[in-house]
């Protein structure tokens, strides 16, 4: 797979690194991944793996970019307003890289369409803000052998983590799955939205950043990534604190749960 001048030129930053080079910036090149939301979380996904040179980003997303979502999501500008939130990121990637292809999913994912979405790409990085798509996803991934990265936001504090739950660690041990970490999401209620809550912008920014750096690390095979680890992130004190998980053999997944799990 060869670059052309401009992309030469483009990736020149990361074609002098050694732990990238030309090789590491074929597989950005090769590289599939989608991105689940284009809003707070994926919204700054969506513009690194572009600028990284990720060759096709598929978007999933049925949202129209609102007058509030742009205190977070500077994937979309004021002129986007009413327009259809896939749409408004795929030009905006057209404008950062040419070389990028978008493929739009202007669906919402659910059980019964997420595992035929995430089998076509390489790597997932959700960045939805509700609890029974991050738990479709997850599932979809695990029985599609592909690797996810997950993040949330709070008010002030964020959480990322990877997944691999369809691989077993160095001790034949296997790997968690999300529902290890989370065997069932919280009773209707108890979390508020971010519409009754309230977010800062900014944090949106970094933990989608961060999110974006585990998925380059993950397609480059560099550095360690955050599996079996939650990454908490407060952002008032800017603390940063990451707590070690394992496999849940009653996990409602892959272990002794699994015939009451709704996994579609």
């Amino acid at each position: 797979m060869s670059f052309s001048r401009d992309e030469i030129e483009r990736y020149a930053r990361h074609l002098v690194l050694p732990e990238v080079g030309g090789p590491g910036q074929q597989k950005l090149k090769a590289a599939r991944v989608l991105v689940i939301g284009a809003g707070g979380l994926g919204s700054p996904v969506i513009q690194y793996l572009a600028a990284a040179g990720v060759g096709t980003i598929g978007i999933v997303d049925d949202d129209t970019v609102a007058l509030s979502n742009l205190q977070r999501q500077v994937l979309h500008g004021t002129t986007d307003v009413g327009r259809p939130k896939v749409a408004s990121a795929a030009d905006a990637v057209a404008d950062l890289n040419p070389h990028v292809a978008v493929i739009g999913h202007e669906i919402r994912l659910d059980p019964d369409n997420a595992r035929a979405l995430v089998a076509d790409y390489d790597i997932v990085a959700d960045g939805s803000d509700n609890f029974a798509t991050r738990y479709a996803v997850s599932d979809a991934c695990f029985y599609a052998r592909r690797p996810l990265v997950t993040a949330a936001v709070g008010r002030f504090d964020g959480s990322l983590t990877m997944l691999k739950p369809y691989e077993a660690g160095p001790d034949g041990t296997p790997n968690p799955t999300y529902r290890c970490l989370f065997p069932a999401p919280p009773p209707a209620g108890v979390i508020p939205s971010c519409a009754e809550a309230g977010i800062l912008g900014v944090l949106t920014g970094l933990i989608g950043t961060l999110q974006a750096l585990e998925v380059l690390k993950e397609l480059l095979g560099i550095g360690e990534g955050l599996l079996g680890r939650l990454l908490l992130v407060d952002a008032l004190s800017l603390r940063f604190e990451t707590l070690s998980y394992g496999f849940d053999p009653q996990n409602p997944l892959t272990g002794s749960g699994v015939a009451t799990a709704g996994t579609g």
